[in-house]
Order: structure tokens, then sequence, then C-alpha cells
């Protein structure tokens, strides 16, 4: 069945969470910002990202290949996205969003169907 390591899960969840501030909370709240300062913004938001990011990784390839690694990591940041968009960027999410979440779904149960 399937072999995910849950501490991997919960370390990619909170890189995808620092991330997706990093590539897009700064539409909303540095709007009116320089870009040369947004973008250092972004970039020193992101290095919290990686040291999130590489630990994920690497207990992660402990247990599953690098395919299935992947794959989880997108699941990951397309569930994250909905809580983001919708509580910290105030969007909508339309029906195509779900679709999509359901072909990285399926993604997720077939390279995990061999292990």
């Amino acid at each position: 069945m399937f072999k995910i390591n849950w501490t991997t899960v919960g370390l990619l969840v909170l890189s995808n969470l620092v991330m997706l501030y990093a590539w897009y909370g700064h539409l909303r709240s540095m709007s009116k910002a320089p870009v040369p300062l947004v973008i250092l913004v972004s970039w020193l938001i992101a290095l919290g990202e990686y040291c999130l990011m590489v630990p994920a990784n690497r207990i992660g390839a402990k247990t599953m290949s690098l395919e299935q690694l992947k794959i989880v990591q997108e699941a990951v940041a397309l569930l994250t996205f909905v809580p983001f968009s919708l509580f910290v960027m105030k969007q909508s999410v339309s029906w195509n969003y779900a679709a999509a979440a359901v072909c990285i779904l399926s993604a997720v149960y077939f390279i995990f169907r061999g292990a």
C-alpha cells in the first residue's frame, strides 16, 4: 500500500505555505512597494522555505522514490494553494481547480500503486 512519510508531508505543507507567500503574498501586502524591495523580501522568505524543503526531501527520499516524492510535493502544492487563495488572497476557486485536483490525486494513487 502507500508508504508516505508523514513528517515529509508536514514539512512540505509548511514549505509550500511559506513559498506561496513569497510568490504571491506580496501582491496583497506589498502592492505599492518597489519591485527590487519585493524581490529582496521574497528571496528572504524563500530562504525559510528552503530550510523546510531540503529536510523534507532528505527525509522523504529515505522511504519514497524520487518520482513519489515529486508527486507528493505537487499534491501538497495544489492542496495548500486552496486555503492560501481563499483566506490570504481572498480569491475564489473555480471548478477547474477541483478537476485539476482530481488529476493530481490520481497521479498520487498511480505513482504509489506499484510501491
